[in-house]
């Protein structure tokens, strides 16, 4: 078990010190013969507090969060500044300050996950799940193929860009769009031209090394582990994901994001399914 801390933590800490006044205000309530004309401050703020906080506490553990996106490495399906909303009950949810689940639900091939960073859990990362334990996925020239698949990879123009619903931005001048639909949900990428994947594998990493081999940089072939994910990111060349850090191990799984709820400097992302 690993100890992590998020704004769900930082709100369940706050949720502990408040009902603890509002305690501690009704016992000395109770050994008084009269209440007093006004109640002291702590008193006041532990008791609205509780209510309020325990609301959204309660909310964002057991439903949903929304969290914002701080990097590109998921563009074109994620831009930065997007506030996702985070579907805690397609998976279920996990206990504070712990990994420990009430597991409603697996994931899914194709599915854009965020989790724990498993080498410092207090980070939260968002990538898309690509293998699934015992899946054997192969890689090379930007594009993954799963279980002995033949790649499936499209380039787009701007008009089939449009009837996907992805519009270019400025971030993408340069960079090809490219449908990858081999053996999961089709979804568009982003390669750049002058590198095409060619970032090599990290077989330094002891769990990528002992499951994974690349004859040359920028092509391999893992077997994924059991209790274990590959997880890649749609900005194929600007993304720290399996191939950097390794397979996320089952536990470190937050939630599913299931849709941009708004952006506020693009206010057409609003609502987009994920």
């Amino acid at each position: 078990m690993q100890i992590g801390f998020s704004n769900n933590e930082f709100l369940f800490g706050v949720l502990v010190a408040a009902g603890a006044c509002r305690w501690a205000w009704r016992r000395k309530l109770s050994r008084m013969d009269e209440p007093p004309l006004r109640r002291p401050l702590w008193a006041s703020l532990g008791t609205e507090l509780f209510v309020v906080v325990a609301l959204i506490f309660t909310c964002r553990v057991a439903v949903a969060d929304w969290p914002s996106v701080p990097s590109s490495s998921m563009e074109p399906t994620l831009r930065v500044g997007d506030y996702l909303l985070i579907n805690h009950l397609a998976y279920g949810p996990r206990l504070p300050f712990t990994n420990t689940a009430i597991e409603f639900g697996q994931p899914q091939r194709g599915d854009v996950v965020v989790f724990r960073y498993p080498h410092d859990v207090s980070q939260f990362y968002v990538k898309r799940l690509v293998g699934m334990p015992g899946d054997v996925v192969a890689f090379t020239g930007g594009i993954a193929s799963i279980n002995s698949d033949a790649p499936n990879a499209e380039m787009l123009e701007d008009a089939e860009l449009a009837r996907l619903q992805v519009r270019r931005t400025e971030e993408d001048r340069g960079q090809w769009m490219v449908l990858e639909s081999a053996a999961a949900p089709p979804r568009v990428l982003k390669l750049n031209p002058f590198i095409l994947g060619r970032t090599p594998i990290n077989l330094d990493d002891a769990g990528l090394s002992a499951h994974c081999q690349s004859p040359r940089g920028g092509e391999w072939q893992c077997t994924v582990p059991a209790g274990q994910y590959l997880m890649l990111g749609d900005n194929r060349d600007a993304s720290g994901d399996s191939r950097e850090w390794g397979f996320l191990p089952h536990e470190q799984v937050y939630g599913k994001a299931v849709r941009v709820l708004f952006n506020f400097r693009q206010s057409g992302r609003a609502w987009t399914p994920l």
